[in-house]
């Protein structure tokens, strides 16, 4: 079973902290903006201290190379505190959602042990009802990777380009065991044999409600 993604016109990424989306998605939208020019693209990270922000804002321009319909939103929630401040994050999300109407969201795991994430993702399932919405998985010391049912195969030049991607542009996170390339293409190249990728490199995701049109 198929489906076309290149035919999305409008994306909308969130991540709770820099280097989230990228970490979890960023092979499929670096597909995604080679294929469609006109593609626009929202991505959305809710929480940027001052010194994280200049990495969010490098690696958003990395990922998009300036394209005039791909627009930031950074936020300056407290990170690992979200739960404490899901109703002004909420509001935010709300008003982001009377301008933006995706076609496919991508966001973090309902699951995801890390309490920021899974914050994130209640929230956007309340913010966003009736759109396709694809949960992307982060790797980290609890161990919660999941069985994902959906699965976009990378070519190996992107899964190459968004590792040194990650690798260059988060300096803050180069001291964390977990935050290395091996790590990042371990994960890219099981979710490749998952997938039964020609490259032997994909992304994959959840996928709890598609809509199909008989």
């Amino acid at each position: 079973m198929f489906f076309d993604l290149s035919k999305a016109n409008s994306i909308l990424c969130i991540g709770a902290h820099p280097d989230d989306i990228e970490i979890g998605c960023g092979g499929t939208v670096l597909a995604l903006l080679d294929n469609n020019p006109d593609l626009r693209l929202d991505w959305v990270v809710l929480g940027c201290n001052q010194l994280r922000k200049a990495e969010a804002q490098a690696a958003f321009e990395a990922w998009t190379n300036g394209r005039a319909n791909c627009v930031s939103h950074f936020y300056d929630f407290e990170d690992t505190l979200f739960p404490s401040q899901i109703v002004d994050i909420k509001r935010a999300m709300h008003k982001l959602s009377e301008s933006i109407h995706p076609d496919v969201i991508f966001t973090h795991r309902r699951e995801d042990y890390h309490q920021d994430h899974r914050t994130l993702a209640e929230v956007t399932w309340n913010t966003f009802r009736g759109h396709l919405i694809l949960e992307y998985e982060i790797a980290k010391y609890e161990g919660d990777l999941g069985n994902p049912n959906v699965f976009v195969s990378l070519t190996d030049e992107i899964a190459l380009k968004k590792t040194e991607m990650l690798m260059n542009l988060f300096p803050t996170q180069q001291t964390k065991p977990w935050y290395n390339s091996g790590a990042f293409q371990s994960i890219m190249r099981l979710r490749g044999i998952e997938a039964k990728s020609a490259s032997g490199f994909a992304e994959a995701f959840h996928g709890r409600k598609i809509w199909l049109q008989p």
